[in-house]
Formats: structure tokens, C-alpha cells, sequence
């Protein structure tokens, strides 16, 4: 079965629900699983559960199917997604605009080329699909 990952931040804000609303677009039109990811940063000394994320994701979307609820702890969000993305093999990532930004900041540090799509469908052969914000 394909996989969509789609990070999010907690408590959902506006943008994260635009986010989350896509990606559950492209697993329903993909027939897909969902991997819901929330990155806890070391630095901030928060400790969000897999049942915080999936109570407020089920408060607004209600009961996902083929759907899975992750937390992540780590320093940089970017490199969690890439290891989330990584390790479960996902064929595409939905991600907000914002952090699509700051992943091709990080690519830029540490590659020629920032091109995260190309990248991350290169070496991960993953589908990176971006959410811009709502203009109001």
C-alpha cells in the first residue's frame, strides 16, 4: 500500500489543517495509508503523546482511516521529517509552504542543488506535494 506522511504542528494551527486537509485528499485519491507526524523539539521541553495528536486531528477531521499517529523527538524538524520519509518508505510527503522553505534552506547548507522534489524523489523516490497558505 502507498504512503502519504504529512508533518504537523501541535496544537493544530490554521495552516497545519490546510496541510492535513490535502493530505488526507491524496491518500484517499492514492488509496494510500497516512502517517500523521508531529516533531517534539528537544530545545522546547514539550512532550506531546500520539494520543494528544490524535485527538486533535479527530476533533477536526474525525476518525482517519488507514492512518497512523506519529511523534517524533528531535532538534531540527526538517531532518525528523527526512527520517520519518526515509524509513518508512513514503511515496510522497504534503507539506506546508513554510516548511518547504526552510528544507530547501538546510538542502542549500549541505548540497548544490535545493531542489528538494528532485532530491527527495532521487534518492527516497518520494513525491514531495506543498501547501501554500490561504491568502486572505
Amino acid at each position: 500500500m502507498a504512503l502519504v506522511v504529512v508533518p504537523v504542528r501541535y496544537p493544530l494551527t490554521k495552516h497545519s489543517r490546510r496541510t492535513l486537509e490535502r493530505a488526507i485528499e491524496v491518500a484517499r485519491e492514492r488509496d494510500a495509508a497516512l502517517t500523521i507526524l508531529h516533531v517534539d523539539l528537544y530545545q522546547n521541553g514539550r512532550k506531546v503523546t500520539r494520543i494528544d495528536l490524535k485527538n486533535a486531528v479527530e476533533r477536526v477531521f474525525g476518525p482517519i482511516e488507514n492512518s497512523r499517529y506519529v511523534v517524533r523527538t528531535g532538534f531540527l524538524v526538517e531532518e525528523s521529517i527526512l527520517d520519518e520519509v526515509a524509513a518508512e518508505e513514503a511515496d510522497a510527503v504534503v507539506i506546508g509552504g513554510q516548511q518547504a522553505s526552510r528544507l530547501r534552506r538546510i538542502f542549500r547548507r549541505f548540497t548544490d542543488n535545493p531542489d528538494i522534489d528532485r532530491y527527495l524523489r532521487t534518492h527516497l523516490d518520494c513525491e514531495v506535494i506543498t501547501v501554500e497558505p490561504t491568502r486572505a
